[in-house]
């Protein structure tokens, strides 16, 4: 049982929501990412999501955008980023999935890619763009090198995708709370429950819920029905504003700690 399944298990048996922040790599630069991880795992973080920045996040809204741009700027790599998830892989035990596009994965090849992401310790991986027609370009190697392939699952994706995508699903669903880009606008818990248990009946994983996750309150709200929430452009936003403050790793420690607190605990 890899380190999802594992940490899944853990959440079950204690009745917790899972938390998934997600950060974009190299933003401000990978030697502050691979801290930021550490204070990540230290606040609560169940797993993290670590963002690859792309040139053309289409999946994206401006927060995230603007962070691709950064990590850009500043020379961050794919292999840069793996080395650097090798160099704090054994300092924290929360699986870390790589969330991204399929271009920069192709360039470096994609049998390259899965066995060098399965040996810096990355548990999974989510390519926004790829088609599920296309998932084999990839899948056979991921699987191969132990690495969960993560399927996103939208709220317009058609009644027959849904339930082959979420039978393919392994580690957990990606179900995106919203049509649009990341923090566009506020997730709305009340359309998402039963969408979220109807993927539950379909899928052999959990499903996690991202997009439109921007406060404890809304964390709270959609944590209701989900195994997990995913927290991106919020955090995304604290690292951007305190990025060159002595006090970004007790912001990002703090904001992320309450947004834990916030998750209800389910008897």
């Amino acid at each position: 049982m890899g380190r999802i399944a594992q940490t899944f298990e853990r959440l079950k048996a204690a009745g917790e929501v899972g938390l998934i922040p997600f950060i974009t790599a190299g933003d401000p630069d990978l030697q502050i990412t691979e801290k930021l991880l550490l204070t990540l795992a230290d606040a609560g973080a169940d797993i993290v999501e670590l963002g690859v920045p792309f040139s053309d996040p289409m999946a994206d809204g401006p927060t995230i955008q603007l962070a691709s741009e950064r990590a850009l700027s500043a020379g961050t790599t794919l292999q840069g980023i793996l080395d650097m998830v090798s160099r704090v892989r054994n300092r924290i035990r929360i699986p870390v999935v790589l969330m991204g596009y399929f271009n920069p994965v192709f360039r470096f090849g994609c049998e390259r890619f899965a066995h060098a992401a399965a040996g810096a310790g990355v548990d999974g991986v989510l390519l926004v763009d790829l088609p599920a027609e296309q998932r084999d370009e990839i899948h056979p190697y991921l699987r191969s090198a132990g690495v969960d392939f993560i399927q996103l699952i939208a709220p317009t994706t058609p009644p027959a995708r849904l339930a082959t995508l979420a039978a393919q699903g392994e580690g957990f669903l990606y179900f995106v709370s919203m049509t649009g880009v990341t923090g566009a606008q506020q997730a709305d818990p009340q359309a998402i429950a039963p969408l979220v248990e109807h993927l539950r009946t379909l899928s052999p994983v959990p499903v996690a819920v991202g997009f439109g996750i921007n406060t404890p309150a809304a964390a709270a709200a959609v944590g209701q029905s989900a195994d997990a929430v995913v927290v991106g452009s919020a955090l995304v936003k604290v690292i951007a504003e305190y990025s060159t403050s002595p006090d970004l790793y007790e912001r990002v420690d703090t904001f992320v700690r309450t947004l834990k607190q916030a998750l209800p605990v389910r008897g």
